[in-house]
């Protein structure tokens, strides 16, 4: 047998030895990013009543409950799994939507030109537990009608950024497994999903990330990747099954499973 020595210059394996720990530092913050934030949350914008709803519960979706935001302008229909909530969310009231302090959230903005080059999509953050004074991107507190006075949601302050979704964090969030029972909604589904392990956005503006999205990105719980429309695919408990149903046109989303 041939035995083939590798040599290195000291210089070289100082250099090797350097690139090495600042691949083991980045892995590190990594975990550390994903271990101080939980998902909580997607939010599509759709149209009034948000009739795509129907379609997901066909699928096999069980929906919860729903809500008006007064004051925001905004009302819902919604999907709770275990560890997450998927959001279908229209204008309600284009009046509270465009009133302040509501404009400085672009939601109405972002509703109308949906479809015309603004992104549809809202992703919320929560910080983890001992994390609560965290919050992952810069942003300014936002303190809509419905919330208590001391109560408040730290939007990115790249919210008027439309080709970006809406980045949010809410101190007050949790796993809905663990809402009270006043507050507990729908967790079985007839497809038998039960938690959202994969979020990716796939974005014709994916190649030039705003410093908000970036931070977003190195919390390790969103992707993102180029494409020429918005949407966002969902995977649920690992995608072992390797399914997948596909939504569009009727709403930007595809689910995996």
């Amino acid at each position: 047998m041939v035995q083939y020595a590798v040599h290195h210059k000291r210089g070289d394996r100082k250099k090797s030895n350097h690139r090495g720990l600042k691949l083991l530092e980045r892995s590190m913050d990594s975990l550390n990013n994903a271990m101080t934030f939980e998902f909580d949350h997607l939010f599509i914008l759709t149209d009034i009543g948000a009739s795509e709803a129907n379609r997901l519960s066909s699928f096999g979706l069980v929906e919860g409950g729903s809500r008006i935001h007064h004051g925001q302008g905004t009302a819902n229909r919604c999907f709770f799994f275990h560890n997450a909530m998927l959001e279908l969310l229209w204008i309600h009231d284009p009046e509270e939507a465009k009133s302040e302090p509501i404009h400085q959230t672009r939601l109405w903005e972002r509703s109308t030109n949906r479809n015309n080059g603004a992104c549809p999509f809202g992703i919320c953050l929560r910080p983890a537990k001992g994390s609560e004074d965290t919050v992952a991107f810069s942003s300014w507190a936002y303190r809509p009608p419905y919330l208590s006075e001391t109560m408040s949601i730290r939007v990115a302050t790249n919210s008027d950024v439309l080709t970006e979704p809406m980045l949010f964090q809410i101190s007050f969030g949790k796993r809905p497994d663990q809402y009270s029972a006043q507050k507990s909604q729908p967790l079985e589904h007839g497809v038998g999903f039960r938690e959202i392990t994969r979020v990716e956005l796939v974005s014709p503006a994916a190649n030039n990330p705003s410093p908000e999205l970036q931070a977003l990105l190195e919390t390790n719980h969103l992707k993102l990747r180029i494409g020429t429309e918005y949407f966002v695919e969902l995977g649920f408990d690992g995608e072992v099954q390797g399914k997948q149903v596909d939504f569009r046109p009727e709403l930007p989303l595809i689910i995996s499973w």
